[in-house]
């Protein structure tokens, strides 16, 4: 037991490095702040290492603070998932899976019953986020970004290859022709937050860099950006084979099939903890399944 730390200060720290506030960790673990603050020094001072840099009233993880509550957060979680397993050995299982909200939406549950009609017994929890794994608030045992991404403490693996194409609505292009990259001159191009180079660099490649667009329009969210398309807004720089189909439903046309630009893949990324759990190795072999069918990278 000599070489554990102090158990409710790793608890403290987990809350604390999480939220990056002393002050959220009290009120969420109903202790004082002066509480906090004693058992982090406490914690500091039993490893000799400091684990966050204060400035005034704010805390900011340092680098070692970061390693370290990654390997917390995955021995946390063993010990919460073993504790379920003791106290309900018949319960459901359940699987947990993070999934950022365009990619849950377009690709994931429109599949999500396939799965479903294999394992009917399993119960699955799916929660959407574009936050770092490292920054989330729930733990989960599969998550899906695009990546490769910086994952200390987890296994990943790419499996869907995504590039990016013009779309719009059939209505759009009955009144606004796009038969060229120049035709865009014409049109609203639809930017979103999440991916802010995405136009520029398709307009490099198709050779106008410095096409200037009839207007353009801003979200803070991919998945809003791809609704405005839908609704005859304008140009969507959308990612496929994910927008594949809403193509197939007549909702989205593209129009300039060319230049195809690849942007990067779609990985699972697991707790290195649970990435040999039988049940996350099969939704793993199930997601690389159903990306083998989706359609072909265009040469």
């Amino acid at each position: 037991m000599s070489t554990y730390p102090p158990l409710n200060s790793l608890r403290i720290f987990e809350a604390a490095a999480r939220l990056e506030s002393f002050s959220a960790a009290a009120g969420e673990l109903f202790v004082t702040h002066g509480a906090v603050s004693k058992q982090i020094k406490q914690l500091e001072d039993w490893l000799g290492v400091p684990l966050f840099e204060r400035s005034g009233g704010r805390v900011r993880l340092t680098d070692a603070g970061w390693r370290y509550l990654v390997q917390v957060q995955d021995g946390l979680d063993l010990i919460a998932n073993a504790t379920a397993q003791l106290l309900q050995p018949n319960r459901q299982r359940r699987l947990s899976i993070n999934s950022t909200p365009t990619f849950a939406a377009y690709w994931l549950l429109p599949r999500l019953e396939r799965f479903r009609e294999r394992f009917p017994d399993l119960e699955l929890h799916l929660a959407t986020s574009d936050r770092d794994l490292s920054r989330l608030d729930s733990p989960f045992d599969i998550a899906i970004r695009r990546g490769p991404g910086d994952w200390p403490g987890y296994i990943a693996k790419p499996f869907l290859k995504e590039w990016e194409l013009p779309l719009c609505s059939p209505a759009l292009l009955d009144k606004l022709p796009l038969n060229r990259p120049d035709d865009l001159v014409t049109h609203t191009l639809l930017h979103a937050d999440t991916r802010p180079t995405a136009w520029p660099r398709w307009l490099t490649l198709a050779g106008v860099p410095e096409l200037k667009p009839a207007s353009s329009m801003h979200f803070d969210k991919f998945s809003l950006a791809l609704q405005a398309a839908i609704d005859g807004l304008g140009v969507v720089l959308g990612p496929m084979p994910m927008a594949q189909a809403l193509i197939d439903a007549g909702r989205l046309v593209s129009p300039l099939p060319t230049p195809v630009v690849t942007v990067r893949d779609y990985c699972w990324v697991a707790p290195r903890m649970s990435a040999e759990d039988a049940t996350v190795a099969t939704f793993c072999r199930w997601l690389e399944s159903e990306a083998d069918k989706a359609a072909p990278l265009p040469r």
